[in-house]
């Protein structure tokens, strides 16, 4: 065991020798095993943004496998996804690399108006009959809906622990009072990042946080006590302390499709900052086979370095 898994695993104080072999086998698979950083491939905008948003700009994308292949021929870390698609692909690629199954998810064609939300639609026992290495699940801190989805989280988090499968928290702030702007406000990601923590998430995803201070009090807060948050390292670091003082895993999400330039500094800015590593969607899988593996060579290579 190296020095830097060690050291995780050594944060999961409560956590059962089950939930900690899950967490290793994720934190020593691909070309990342043993240095502490992930770079895992999400693929659940089936559901969030629909079929044809998400595979049209590249078709071979609308088959299961594609996924599963691209994960394993990347050497990545984990691959991410609802119940469909990894039975899709369970028993084609079963053993070859660890998977997370999204237990919730939303839909576009849910009424704009509408509290946000999502829906639970898998379970642990899906997890553990898949093979799973976790369970994943997405909160919207802020929403209406907020409170009852701090509840399902807990019961999900507790479920999972009671089987040896550590927890991936999405953590999205959304809701009626924040403002778009708002949303990856680098207060409001903090905030966001110490919910999962505190709700027990072993592994959080948190969206970059911008230089945008969505509350006075902090603002003035962060004037008073000289925090930075100029630079996106000063903003991931404070996200970081965010997540009991970098005590837990926080991946940052690689969001809408951009230029490989500005997906590779966002990966140095999350290194510096000493965030864990990077979770890349749309990013990979939008572009060509050549391409993604090209772009996902490249962020590996930066967190290895």
């Amino acid at each position: 065991m190296t020095d830097a898994v060690q050291n995780i695993l050594s944060w999961y104080e409560s956590d059962n020798p089950g939930v900690k072999t899950n967490l290793a086998r994720i934190l020593y698979h691909g070309r990342l095993g043993g240095t502490g950083k992930l770079v895992i491939l999400p693929v659940d905008q089936g559901y969030e943004h629909g079929p044809d948003r998400c595979f049209v700009p590249n078709p071979p994308a609308y088959d299961p496998h594609y996924h599963f292949q691209l994960a394993i021929d990347a050497g990545l870390s984990a691959f991410a996804s609802p119940l469909g698609m990894l039975e899709a692909g369970a028993s084609t690629f079963a053993g070859k690399l660890p998977l997370i199954l999204k237990v919730n998810s939303a839909n576009l064609l849910y009424p704009k108006e509408g509290p946000k939300t999502q829906a639970v639609t898998s379970s642990v026992k899906d997890a553990l009959r898949l093979g799973c290495s976790a369970v994943g699940l997405t909160i919207y801190p802020g929403s209406l809906k907020s409170y009852d989805m701090f509840e399902t989280a807990r019961e999900f988090v507790a479920a999972a622990k009671e089987v040896g499968l550590p927890t991936v928290v999405w953590s999205y702030p959304r809701g009626e009072d924040i403002s778009k702007e708002g949303e990856t406000a680098i207060d409001v990601d903090a905030y966001a990042t110490q919910i999962a923590a505190l709700l027990g998430a072993h592994i959080i995803k948190v969206k970059l946080p911008t230089g945008f201070v969505e509350a006075k009090d902090i603002a003035d807060l962060y004037r008073k006590g000289n925090v930075a948050i100029d630079t996106l390292p000063d903003r991931v670091r404070l996200v970081m302390k965010a997540a009991f003082n970098g005590r837990r895993i926080v991946v940052f999400s690689g969001g809408a499709k951009k230029g490989d330039d500005a997906i590779i500094e966002e990966a140095r800015a999350i290194k510096a900052g000493g965030g864990n590593g990077s979770i890349i969607g749309r990013n990979s899988f939008q572009r060509d086979k050549k391409s993604a593996l090209a772009l996902l060579d490249k962020i590996v290579e930066v967190y290895k370095s």
